[in-house]
């Protein structure tokens, strides 16, 4: 995922530096990506397998953080969640990056989240206009009214309201149920 939104105009460079027309622009960086990702996810598992978890003890900081960025990128999460719980507990990765991988392994599970850090993208109706579009929210919360204290603890440094501001988008406590439906209007 980028860090920061490409303009128009550094994508039309992009596109007419590698010779792609409109449609193919986003594709060939999803293949790039994509690449990329598969990559990285077999050199972070053979290191895995080879040390255990470059921690920070192995590596230092920040580089204690790279794997967990592969890893959080790829589609073995929930084979290296206990990896890098176990990490985490042992300070060898900051906590709450643990928490994030819990996170996105709870959402891509159907399961609700318990510290609020990840946002889903669907395509649903507007009810008020009937029309579809694309709507990004912040995925469900276990006990949604104590997750502050829950991302404090952690070492989250942002509300789950400040968070979704920062992504850009804006909070409001969904149920499993409403997610699974795509009733999020």
């Amino acid at each position: 995922m980028m860090s920061e939104k490409l303009t128009i105009k550094q994508i039309d460079s992009i596109k007419k530096a590698l010779n792609l027309r409109d449609g193919d622009f986003f594709s060939q960086i999803n293949k790039i990506s994509d690449h990329t990702d598969s990559s990285n996810t077999k050199r972070v598992e053979a290191i895995i397998a080879q040390y255990g978890y470059p921690g920070k003890s192995l590596v230092g900081e920040p580089t204690n953080e790279a794997a967990f960025f592969v890893l959080q990128h790829s589609t073995v999460i929930d084979k290296y969640l206990p990896i890098v719980e176990k990490a985490a507990h042992e300070k060898e990765l900051p906590f709450y990056l643990y928490a994030m991988m819990k996170d996105r392994s709870l959402m891509y599970n159907n399961k609700e989240q318990i510290w609020g850090t990840q946002v889903k993208g669907m395509r649903m109706t507007n009810k008020q206009t009937g029309k579809p579009e694309f709507k990004m929210f912040v995925w469900p919360i276990q006990d949604a009214a104590n997750v502050n204290e829950r991302r404090k603890a952690a070492g989250f440094p942002q509300t789950v309201e400040e968070n979704a501001k920062r992504l850009g988008v804006s909070y409001k406590p969904y149920t499993l149920e409403q997610a699974l439906k795509g009733d999020v209007n």
